[in-house]
């Protein structure tokens, strides 16, 4: 559907002063940090889960300085828990190519915020619609959404050249006026995000709903159209909780790739015998099978079975790592389920819990 030059964003804009979000940490203000560290903070990741990881972060790194002379396990630990730890590698280099690079302050035009790790088109036209007023159009998935379904755009798009064309229909929709910009962005955003969202949506309150062509239709949900989906598997692990006679855990780190990288995590391996081969064999014959549990990745379900065992002091499990006592847990980069896992371990040592 086709519509007056200015009059999509015009709606947008109206609709997101009078009823869109202002509430969010991260609204009200230009300084680029900021944006950039909540648009990234929120890649697949719900608002209400980032609202805590936000303020702990801007109390350690309140600048983008301070993040870049940190360490990555300091990084890594603060991050625990928020998942897809792939954003939080980057966001550490990205702080320290933004110090490097330009002096310390991030860049104005979306063509050179691309260019920093991390940060994909979308990214990088929010920071510069929200700090710097550029007409640069977003595509996050709520953005698609909108779009598509107010457009009626049936198109595939896990076709390159369709998404090239949405994209093409989202610069053409921004408004004349920079100043617009950022409550357009935030609007788009908001829409998705409140409204039109994935499943029921709010179309009665919608302020776009009399020219929307999904509505018009009856059928929302079709759109958008998206055929390649994700294939997902099962895979099971094997965690050994190695404890010596004092409650230290061993931990190692993870390599630089696959899942959990960087991470601090109990020995792994996909068999459990291979596992247990550096447990001395007498600790081998008092160790405890807890429970399996599920740990859902995004292309991937993990079976993961913790095994138990006490270790007689000074003799490590094999392989890389090290003793870590309690106390010092906090401060490192630990995979959710293992700190999960970890914690219930310590809450049922602890005198007077109930079993």
């Amino acid at each position: 559907m086709n519509w007056a030059p200015g009059e999509f964003a015009e709606r947008i804009v109206t609709w997101q002063r009078r009823q869109g979000r202002h509430g969010l940490p991260w609204q009200g203000t230009r300084e680029p940090y900021r944006v950039w560290l909540s648009e990234i903070m929120l890649q697949q990741t719900q608002v209400s889960t980032v609202l805590d990881y936000y303020a702990r972060f801007l109390q350690r790194f309140p600048d983008v300085a301070a993040l870049a002379s940190a360490s990555q396990d300091e990084v890594l630990a603060l991050w625990s828990g928020l998942g897809y730890y792939s954003r939080a590698r980057n966001l550490h280099r990205c702080a320290q190519e933004v110090v490097a690079r330009f002096g310390g302050r991030f860049p104005r035009a979306a063509a050179d915020l691309q260019t920093l790790p991390g940060i994909g088109r979308s990214t990088a036209a929010a920071i510069a619609a929200f700090c710097f007023g550029e007409r640069s159009a977003i595509l996050d998935g709520n953005v698609k959404r909108v779009l598509t379904r107010v457009l009626g755009i049936g198109d595939d798009l896990s076709v390159a050249a369709h998404e090239r064309a949405l994209w093409q229909r989202a610069q053409d929709l921004l408004p004349a006026a920079e100043r617009d910009m950022p409550a357009y962005t935030q609007g788009l955003m908001d829409l998705g995000a409140t409204v039109c969202t994935q499943r029921r949506p709010a179309c009665t309150v919608c302020p776009v709903v009399d020219r929307c062509a999904a509505a018009r239709e009856g059928q929302p949900e079709r759109y958008p159209v998206k055929t390649r989906r994700l294939v997902r598997r099962q895979q099971t692990l094997w965690l050994l909780h190695a404890i010596d006679g004092g409650g230290r855990v061993w931990l190692a780190q993870r390599p630089a790739s696959g899942i959990w990288a960087r991470l601090y995590c109990l020995p792994a391996h996909d068999d459990r015998d291979a596992l247990l081969r550096g447990v001395p064999t007498g600790a081998r014959d008092s160790v405890v099978e807890h429970p399996p549990f599920t740990h859902v990745l995004t292309h991937r379900d993990l079976l993961i079975h913790v095994l138990t065992a006490t270790l007689p002091e000074g003799a490590p499990p094999g392989g890389d790592g090290r003793w870590y006592a309690a106390g010092q847990l906090p401060a490192l980069g630990l995979p959710a389920p293992v700190r999960r896992f970890l914690a219930a371990q310590a809450e049922a040592a602890r005198p007077g819990a109930v079993s």
